[in-house]
C-alpha cells in the first residue's frame, strides 16, 4: 500500500489518488466541501472521522483543522465557499456529512473542472447552492472522545472488531466502572455502547469495500456472525448493500 503523503492542495480542485495515501493535517480559510466520485476517502478532524463516497460529501468549516486518507484508486474533488460569503448550508458550524444526488454529482465534479469560464462557474455556483440548501444529512461518523478513558475505550475495540468484547470487560481494561463507560459513550456520543459499535464496525467496513474486500470477509473481520446480518445493517446504515456500495467505490465511474 502507498504511504505517499501531500501538502495540502487548493480548495476548489480535482486530483487523483491512489489507496493509502494521504493529506496532511491543514486548514483553510474558506469553507470547503469535500467530494470522490471514485474510491472512498476518511476525513479526521478534531471532532471525529467521516467517511466521503461517491454518494455523500463532506462540509467542513473554514479554519477546522483536517486530514485526509484515501482508500482505493480516488477521483478528489474539493470546492471552497468565502467564509464570510453566503453560505450554501443551513448549518455551517460543523462538519456535516450530505447526500450526493446525480444532480449534485455532476454540479460537483463540472465545478471542479478546467474548462469552464468565470459567467459558467457562476451560474453553476449559484444551482449548487440551491441544491445543498435542499440536501439531507448522512452521518457515517465517529465523533472524537474527551475523555481518556472513554478515548482508550474506543481505540481497543477498534483494534479489534472482530472479537466481541462486553461494556463490563471493557470498562475493566481502561480502569473505570461499567456504569461510567456507559455513561460516557451516552454524554459524549449521544449513543450507547452498541450503538456506538455498530458504527465503528461500519465505518471499518466500508472502507475494507473501498479497498476490494468481499463482503463475507468484511463481514467477517468486522465482527458480524453472519453476512446476512452484516448486509441487513449495512444498508439499513448507509442506504446501499455493501455489494452495491463496493462496486461503487471503484474506478468503472471515473470519467
Amino acid at each position: 500500500m502507498s504511504q505517499i503523503r501531500h501538502q495540502p492542495i487548493a480548495p476548489t480542485s480535482t486530483r487523483f489518488l491512489g489507496g493509502g495515501e494521504t493529506i496532511d493535517r491543514h486548514r483553510h480559510d474558506d469553507h470547503q466541501l469535500i467530494y470522490v466520485s471514485s474510491g472512498v476517502l476518511a476525513i479526521t478532524t478534531e471532532h471525529g472521522s467521516w467517511i466521503a463516497s461517491d454518494d455523500r460529501a463532506l462540509w467542513i468549516p473554514a479554519n477546522t483543522w483536517h486530514e485526509h486518507r484515501f482508500y482505493g484508486r480516488s477521483r478528489f474533488h474539493t470546492i471552497g465557499f468565502p467564509a464570510h460569503g453566503r453560505a450554501p448550508l443551513l448549518d455551517t458550524e460543523r462538519p456535516t456529512v450530505i447526500a450526493v444526488d446525480a444532480l449534485v454529482r455532476e454540479l460537483l465534479i463540472a465545478l471542479t473542472g478546467t474548462t469552464l469560464t468565470r459567467t459558467e462557474i457562476r451560474h453553476i455556483e449559484e444551482v449548487l447552492r440551491d441544491r445543498l440548501r435542499r440536501v439531507t444529512a448522512q452521518p457515517v461518523a465517529l465523533p472524537a472522545a474527551r475523555d481518556r478513558r472513554l478515548a482508550d475505550a474506543c481505540r481497543l475495540v477498534q483494534e479489534d472488531l472482530h472479537q466481541p468484547c462486553t461494556l463490563a470487560r471493557l470498562a475493566a481494561r481502561v480502569h473505570t466502572g461499567e456504569r461510567t463507560l456507559s455513561r460516557l459513550y451516552r454524554d459524549e456520543f449521544g449513543m450507547t455502547f452498541p450503538q456506538w459499535r455498530t458504527r465503528a464496525r461500519i465505518f471499518t467496513a466500508m472502507v475494507m469495500l473501498a479497498e476490494g474486500a468481499t463482503v463475507t470477509d468484511t463481514a467477517h473481520a468486522c465482527g458480524w456472525a453472519t453476512t446476512s446480518a452484516f448486509v441487513q445493517t449495512f444498508g439499513r446504515t448507509v442506504g446501499v448493500t455493501p455489494g452495491n456500495y463496493r462496486a461503487g467505490t471503484g474506478t468503472s465511474r471515473e470519467r
